[in-house]
């Protein structure tokens, strides 16, 4: 298990270089934040300024369309906003330029899988959303390892519409048997980097509360300005590292090689399953 932790720590830092080596990936999780708070206030608004009349509430049939009609749009908002950015990763692990124009320009060429995902995606979230409403606690919880277990199966799902022009469905299985093949040291990579950051989060809070027994109310209305710009910092930085952490891991998956911008050994290592089944092109 430590192995497992420094591997996915090396992973961190070489997809840190490549951030660090290509500011502009931070474009697309900006972008696609604006628009989704954006998105959040054309549902949220009207439903203010009709005293309650509409909800996004799963207790009627209106409030049922509404939240799946929103979850249409916001995961549509973000999985097109990924798929510009995995295109501008791909073409820099493979040693060439995209800008950020062309990331976009990459994934409007792809709307209609976008859109045929994110209905897909939009429904499962809403059957989750029902689940956690009417089971109660243990809903929740069947909801949370459901959906965690959703996300890593799908984890590939993106990238195979974006370089494989595949439909929906054939991504989606594609995405599984990917997944099956480097389901091991992979997994705490993916959790590593939200731990990482969550941690970075947490400690911000505590600093945040402690202005608390200070006593001094503009201090704490200071640190709690600061703390929700962490928080936002946090989640482009995450969000564009698991952009490359996923790119790298398809394209392991696929070719069986690491991608040459990583140091050797690190994506070999990181990615191998748990079986150390070695596989290439021609088995996959």
């Amino acid at each position: 298990m430590f192995e497992r932790i420094i591997r996915s720590l090396e992973l961190i830092k070489a997809s840190w270089r490549i951030l660090m080596e290509d500011k502009k990936l931070l474009a697309f999780p900006i972008m696609s934040g604006i628009v989704t708070l954006l998105v959040i206030a054309t549902f949220v608004v009207p439903l203010i300024f009709t005293d309650g009349a509409y909800s996004l509430a799963t207790n009627s049939v209106t409030g049922i369309i509404l939240l799946f009609l929103f979850y249409l749009v916001s995961y549509f908002v973000v999985i097109f906003f990924n798929v510009g950015l995995i295109s501008c990763v791909h073409a820099k692990l493979n040693g060439k330029s995209m800008t950020v124009r062309e990331g976009l320009s990459a994934a409007g060429r792809h709307i209609g899988s976008i859109f045929a995902w994110a209905v897909v995606a939009a429904t499962v979230g809403l059957i989750l959303h029902m689940i956690e409403d009417r089971a109660g606690f243990l809903g929740q919880i069947a909801a949370s390892i459901v959906g965690g277990v959703w996300s890593l199966v799908t984890l590939f799902v993106v990238p195979v519409l974006a370089f494989e022009d595949k439909g929906v469905f054939s991504a989606m299985k594609e995405s599984l048997g990917l997944f099956k093949k480097t389901w091991g040291e992979s997994v705490v990579g993916t959790i590593s980097i939200t731990l990482i950051f969550a941690a970075i989060g947490v400690v911000g809070l505590l600093l945040v509360l402690g202005t608390l027994f200070i006593g001094n109310t503009t201090l704490f209305m200071v640190a709690l300005a600061l703390f929700i710009v962490l928080v936002a910092v946090l989640a482009i930085l995450s969000s564009a590292m698991q952009g490359i952490f996923t790119v790298a891991l398809y394209t392991y998956a696929k070719t069986g090689s690491a991608p040459g911008i990583f140091a050797p050994g690190v994506v070999e290592h990181a990615f191998a399953p748990a079986n150390r089944q070695q596989f290439g092109p021609g088995n996959i």
